[in-house]
């Protein structure tokens, strides 16, 4: 079935499930010649880890990568690259007498309907787990960006309807939501502590910036660098929203207020998001998701099982009071992944135009 591959140059598939024996990714159409290491993307995968912290998952996953192919003597080599992320905590029985019942929020009742069974055990491939993979893939993407000076950053603006009042960067490493206003931070923990109280859970907003990306990624029309970016984010699990720029606010600009004036030093202002018809300008990429909270909660919740009957729930297992902070590198991963296939397209047509052949 289709679903499980992204990209058109630098593609990617990934498989596994929660609580099956592996995650992982296959990477194909990697430039050769890239340096990476096992140490690379464990880097981003530790960023992502469970078990860490207040609020988050105790599901205790070393999340150790193994590289099984495409690279020889730390480099790429141009062929496809494997990556395997073994599962060594998962504990299914939590989720034994819930087999049966689909819990509010999840896809249980969706994927039992679109293929009439489904993974119970912990949500199979509908997990929020299926992204360790993800991030596996954006790491190598990481890489192939670092070649042309292209970075991306994520960092948490809002939780639990606190918001940062503060961009201040130097501050995203230093708190373990990567949040960018300290005194937010403060508050945003006080609200997952709540939240943890009262068996509930808390979504918010992440921005993602693209910074050194140079003008002219994109494809007219169908395959728009913010079409595919949107597309991206909007296929990580917890996503609900996802907006460019000036996003939803320009709904309420007038058109001498949102257009960005040009000068000959360059734009004065970014509410484009650094892209305009669908092709990157040069400015920084800014996006941003809307996270929904996290659905497994221990509050007792209406809902039916598989045969139709109504029965209450309350969800046990072990669970994160939001998806953020794990999400925010998530974020990073697809915006790389993007960026590195979109990227590669755009050389390929720069040396058709300038009339470059085979060796």
């Amino acid at each position: 079935m289709a679903g499980n591959t992204f990209g058109t140059l630098f593609r990617v598939t990934t498989f596994g499930e929660s609580h099956g024996r592996a995650l992982g990714a296959v990477i194909d159409g990697c430039p050769p010649g890239i340096p990476l290491s096992e140490e690379d993307i464990q880097f981003e995968l530790e960023r992502r880890r469970p078990g860490k912290h207040l609020g988050e998952s105790p599901r205790k996953e070393p999340d150790r990568v193994e590289i099984l192919s495409g690279v020889f003597e730390g480099q790429t080599l141009g062929t496809p690259i494997a990556l395997v992320i073994y599962n060594r905590d998962a504990k299914s029985a939590a989720y034994e007498p819930l087999k049966d019942i689909f819990r509010p929020g999840h896809g249980d009742c969706t994927y039992f309907w679109k293929y009439g069974l489904r993974d119970w055990r912990g949500g199979g491939r509908s997990s929020g787990r299926e992204t360790v993979a993800r991030v596996a893939a954006g790491a190598v993407a990481k890489k192939v960006l670092a070649e042309y000076g292209i970075q991306v950053q994520a960092y948490t603006v809002a939780l639990g309807g606190v918001w940062a009042r503060k961009r201040d960067l130097s501050e995203i490493n230093r708190n373990h939501l990567f949040c960018p206003d300290a005194e937010a931070y403060e508050e945003m923990c006080r609200r997952i502590e709540e939240a943890r109280r009262e068996g509930d859970s808390l979504g918010g907003v992440v921005e993602i910036v693209a910074r050194g990306v140079p003008p002219g990624l994109g494809e007219p029309v169908f395959d728009k660098l913010d079409a595919e970016l949107a597309k991206a984010l909007m296929s990580i699990g917890a996503v609900k929203g996802v907006e460019i720029g000036a996003g939803f606010s320009a709904a309420e600009k007038k058109g001498s207020e949102n257009n960005d004036p040009l000068t000959p030093e360059g734009f004065l202002s970014n509410n484009a998001g650094g892209i305009l018809a669908g092709i990157s300008s040069g400015q920084e990429i800014v996006c941003r998701v809307a996270v929904k909270p996290i659905p497994s909660i221990s509050r007792e919740q209406l809902t039916i099982n598989e045969k139709g009957e109504a029965v209450k729930i309350r969800v046990g297992g072990r669970h994160d009071a939001s998806a953020i902070p794990r999400i925010v590198p998530v974020c990073e991963a697809m915006v790389r992944l993007v960026l590195a296939d979109y990227l590669l397209r755009q050389l390929v047509l720069k040396a058709f135009r300038n009339h470059e052949t085979l060796p």
